[in-house]
């Protein structure tokens, strides 16, 4: 008899996994991942750790493929690699803290947001400078000079803000304005 109730939790366990699986990996299209490494980030989400072989058992994809959706997990956080004693597979755990994620992946992309568009402002704003102090050039095109020049100074509060975010969420003091609640209890 014990058996049966087994089976049945059995099920009902790999039924509610599937179902958060499934939930996961429909979503980690907002991290900027194919539908295929958040089906791979899912699955390993409640197992300690797996190797490829094991992923692509389990998953039933090609070793090439599970290796660079892996890969692609490992540059954005997701998805770290574990040295395994006496083992010359390499062996990869999820990372389970979605805090963690959240920060590491947003933080990454913002930075770069940042980085680039603060570059280009840069470069432009010599040119537009030239036009608005150029006496040869025409009023009105010094006048759309000036206000292109304006709307890029604008800009910069933002990707001033932007990184100020990032630092706050990179140094958790994010989270002394907006806490972590404790997980509820059932």
């Amino acid at each position: 008899m014990d058996n049966l109730h087994d089976e049945r939790a059995r099920e009902q366990l790999e039924d509610a996994k599937d179902e958060v699986t499934q939930a996961i990996s429909e979503t980690m299209d907002l991290y900027g991942v194919t539908p295929a490494a958040g089906k791979i980030y899912a699955t390993m989400y409640f197992e300690d750790q797996m190797n490829l072989d094991e992923m692509r058992e389990k998953l039933g994809m090609s070793k090439p493929s599970m290796s660079t959706n892996v890969r692609h997990l490992q540059q954005i956080g997701m998805v770290k690699k574990k040295f395994q004693r006496g083992s010359r597979k390499h062996t990869y755990t999820a990372e389970k803290d979605f805090f963690h994620s959240f920060m590491a992946y947003f933080c990454q992309m913002w930075e770069r947001e940042v980085k680039t568009n603060m570059e280009a402002i840069h470069h432009a704003e010599k040119p537009l400078l030239e036009i608005i102090n150029d006496e040869e050039v025409s009023d009105s095109l010094q006048e759309e000079a000036r206000d292109d020049y304006e709307l890029l100074n604008q800009s910069k509060v933002y990707y001033n803000w932007l990184e100020k975010l990032v630092h706050s969420i990179q140094s958790e003091e994010i989270f002394e304005f907006l806490p972590k609640d404790s997980p509820p209890k059932d």
